[in-house]
């Protein structure tokens, strides 16, 4: 389901791979991103770019995947659309997670962290 790509200072980004993460597919999203922290990876950039819509669900799996790599390694969220970024807010995950516009702009961030 993931799309991943391997990027300086051994960040991954991970897109979903899917327009809409919901009950439907949020559980094998998150068994995959958790499979890439058990084998390893420790800075991880979430592209939200072609996802049209999150539910809870989607929520929840992303919640999961920042306490999984908790205090081991960097975990970044870009790309979302209007109505993703208000699904954040009025759930207050904007102050839960660091949120970027794109991937250049998370890779420059993430990359001065190192």
């Amino acid at each position: 389901m993931i799309n991943t790509t391997k990027h300086d200072h051994d960040i991954v980004a991970v897109r979903p791979g899917a327009e809409r993460l919901t009950a439907f597919n949020a559980k094998t999203f998150k068994d995959e991103v958790v499979a890439l922290i058990d084998d390893g990876v420790t800075s991880l950039l979430i592209d939200f770019k072609d996802v049209t819509f999150l539910d809870s669900s989607g929520l929840g799996a992303l919640a999961g995947i920042l306490k999984k790599i908790g205090h081991r390694g960097d975990l970044v969220i870009c790309g979302l659309n209007s109505d993703i970024t208000q699904m954040f807010r009025i759930c207050r995950m904007d102050r839960v997670f660091k949120i970027y516009r794109d991937v250049p702009t998370a890779l420059q961030t993430m990359s001065e962290a190192t």
